[in-house]
């Protein structure tokens, strides 16, 4: 393994905080990790990682470097670019829920394949927050207001969202024509990964967004599952 090979290698075990995990990104045997690791540490005469049970972490060496190889690495990456057209390549791997990946995602999954031949994509379904770098995911597409980040994150669409219920349970409990008009109805919860916390409905109301939280007796961290709780008539 030569020394940008072990740069690459030394960056992705601390972002992945795993030898075990880093190792089959880039798809070598963890011994080989481990030893090219030692070898890097012998050769710079510096202790770079604290290993523990359950993960890996820099030192204050470790950290310092890390920081010089993620510039190298970036600076040899846009001199490659600069001389193959800057076709993308290699392995991309994405997280989104269900709902965002079979109504937007996969009808424009061919076209994307035909467009880019050199990559290979890893679809990751789910409505939980993830840690992209500890996780190895590329990036997240999500629905509402981001929390603050030092993340890159871009606008893609905006979505109406509407609430909804069965025929039966609006033929039960009536039809609301306003928020004001909920009183007594019962709610499919969605629970937010994020907080552990039930989410509240959301209406805007004269430009302003006005929130309303209303009992019910069944939750789910999924939308599809929200989505079949409701078609139940359980709210």
């Amino acid at each position: 393994m030569d020394r940008l090979d072990t740069m690459r290698l030394f960056v992705r075990v601390l972002e992945r905080r795993s030898f075990t995990a880093a190792a089959a990104d880039l798809g070598l045997p963890r011994s080989t990790a481990t030893e090219a690791i030692r070898r890097l540490e012998e050769h710079l005469g510096a202790r770079l990682l604290e290993r523990t049970t359950r993960q890996v972490n820099a030192t204050q060496d470790g950290e310092a470097y890390y920081r010089r190889c993620l510039s190298i690495l970036a600076e040899i990456e846009d001199a490659e670019a600069a001389f193959r057209n800057a076709e993308p390549f290699g392995l991309l791997r994405i997280d989104a829920s269900t709902l965002l990946t079979r109504t937007f995602l996969l009808p424009r999954l061919p076209e994307f394949l035909d467009r880019y031949p050199r990559i290979d994509l890893q679809i990751g379904q789910s409505d939980r927050l993830v840690d992209l770098v500890r996780e190895g995911v590329d990036c997240v597409i999500r629905v509402g207001e981001p929390p603050d980040s030092g993340m890159i994150m871009r606008r893609l669409a905006m979505i109406r969202e509407i609430t909804c219920a069965s025929p039966a349970y609006l033929e039960r409990h009536g039809t609301p024509a306003s928020p004001d008009a909920l009183d007594g109805h019962q709610a499919v919860g969605f629970v937010s990964s994020r907080t552990g916390e039930t989410l509240p409905f959301e209406f805007t109301v004269a430009g302003n967004i006005r929130e309303v939280r209303l009992p019910g007796r069944v939750a789910a961290n999924n939308s599809d599952t929200a989505a079949d709780l409701a078609r139940l008539g359980l709210g």
